[in-house]
């Protein structure tokens, strides 16, 4: 066995069908549970740093809020960039090509170098732009305050985006994890004594906060970048090596992947936002009631999105084998398993759904009985949304594991926009369900959306066999189906 056999070597299954789903379903789920555990320790350290910022007044938190919109969407375009690493490296450790593996996390890194300052630039003028969309002044210089400390942690975080693509393509997201955990009270520990000037550091308020944060990116990234250099099965990879050549070829595939999903993602966080505001057209308590099942949304949402990025790998291996059969198993398998994942999750948020509404709102909050009542009502309406939106995430996943972004983009527009937002605005505002048709119209754009998703990654995985290149393969080499 060479060298190169060992290092890309991808899992063999047996020749029994049934074992081929069990053992699908254990390495799906032994790739997902860290992924997802990442990400809800994301949420944990978001959660962490709103807790601290709350004790400075209203007025912090609203800026805050402000500042998260202007970072979320100029860094979205970055994280799609940057999701285009890992289907290209689990390719790559399919088809057993480790060269391959080491120049897609490498142009990955160039690409993230390069979008890093062209991002930084909107938060720059984060206040100009808020205060131009007609938010108050104060609010508005707070947030680029919070903003001038969160723009030096970009690159970082664009890389550790990367990195963490490079070891789940090899089977290998705990470091991540246990990174992400590490981070969680080294945040919090930073983030409190910057904000408040504890202990003899410098009191530096929101930009203190941002700068605590942009910190730990940066740690996050450099323990990252020395478990893929230092630690087995990584170090033999030898990611830095001639780090100075740009691959400008694999640079354009990056983008040429990633861009849709970035346009994807804020195609999805536009309609949510617009949803805000026909909430709050409607009235203070229908927002309140809609931020709640929303916070709700993101929550469950870590889980299939764990699930999504382990059936990108899963799907990207399988497909870079030439193993027409395993992408179709291992994409079905990883819908099968968030679907049931996320109809136990939405079970119990039915069950709970009062006492989420409460611990949210509390009792002396004006109107809470009718906020309470709302929110709870909206819940039950979202266990459609929450079902769906997870099988709409693992099917994007499923497919990018194919390099196939473009076409989904397309559906993103049509299912958010063209149905999502359509819907709600005319079920809330021209029927009697008011905040509830707004939720109802949510739910029904997602759900188009995730069919759509479904039905075209079964009509691509069924159709790998039948498309055979001049070596007999199911491909090229050079471009997924969506090219097809």
């Amino acid at each position: 066995m060479t060298t190169s056999d060992q290092i890309g070597r991808a899992p063999v299954l047996s020749a029994t069908p049934g074992h081929h789903l069990s053992r699908e379903l254990a390495e799906t789920i032994k790739l997902a549970a860290p992924m997802a555990a990442t990400q809800l320790g994301q949420i944990a350290m978001m959660t962490t740093d709103l807790a601290f910022i709350g004790r400075l007044g209203d007025a912090a938190v609203a800026a805050a809020a402000l500042a998260g919109t202007v970072y979320f969407v100029a860094f979205t375009f970055g994280m799609g960039l940057m999701s285009a690493v890992a289907p290209l490296a689990a390719r790559a450790f399919g088809a057993r090509d480790p060269r391959m593996v080491r120049r897609s996390l490498r142009s990955g890194l160039w690409v993230g170098l390069l979008i890093a300052l062209p991002i930084m630039i909107l938060p720059l003028r984060g206040e100009q732009i808020l205060q131009a969309l007609g938010q108050a002044e104060e609010p508005s210089h707070l947030a680029q305050q919070y903003l001038f400390g969160l723009i030096w942690g970009v690159a970082p975080a664009l890389w550790f985006i990367a990195i963490r693509g490079f070891m789940g393509a090899l089977n290998r997201p705990e470091p991540i994890l246990w990174i992400t955990l590490a981070a969680i009270p080294f945040n919090a520990l930073l983030v409190y004594l910057l904000l408040y000037g504890e202990f003899g550091f410098p009191q530096l308020g929101l930009f203190g906060a941002g700068l605590a944060t942009a910190t730990v990116n940066g740690g996050a990234f450099v323990a990252s970048l020395w478990f893929a250099t230092e630690r087995k099965p990584f170090q033999r990879y030898h990611i830095l090596v001639r780090l100075w050549r740009v691959d400008w070829q694999l640079m354009r595939q990056i983008v040429v992947i990633g861009a849709p999903i970035s346009i994807s993602l804020l195609l999805e966080y536009g309609l949510f936002s617009s949803a805000a505001l026909l909430m709050g057209m409607i009235s203070t308590t229908a927002l309140a009631a809609h931020q709640i099942a929303l916070q709700v949304a993101v929550i469950l949402f870590m889980v299939p999105l764990g699930v999504s990025m382990a059936a990108t790998v899963r799907v990207g291996q399988a497909f870079g084998r030439d193993d027409a059969d395993g992408v179709k198993r291992a994409g079905t398998v990883a819908m099968w398993l968030g679907i049931a994942i996320s109809a136990a999750l939405t079970l119990a948020v039915i069950v709970l759904r009062f006492a989420i509404a409460r611990f949210f709102l509390g009792a002396d909050t004006e109107n809470a009985g009718v906020a309470v009542t709302l929110a709870a009502t909206l819940l039950v309406i979202g266990a459609t949304f929450f079902v769906t939106d997870g099988l709409q995430t693992i099917a994007a996943g499923a497919l990018r594991g194919m390099n196939d972004t473009r076409v989904p983009l397309l559906y993103a527009a049509l299912s958010y926009w063209g149905i999502g937002f359509c819907s709600a605005y005319a079920l809330a505002f021209h029927t009697p369900l008011g905040a509830a048709g707004v939720w109802t119209g949510l739910s029904l754009g997602t759900l188009v959306y995730a069919m759509l998703l479904l039905l075209r990654f079964r009509r691509l995985a069924s159709g790998l066999a039948r498309t055979p290149n001049r070596e007999g393969g199911l491909h090229d080499g050079r471009q997924g189906p969506a090219q097809h």
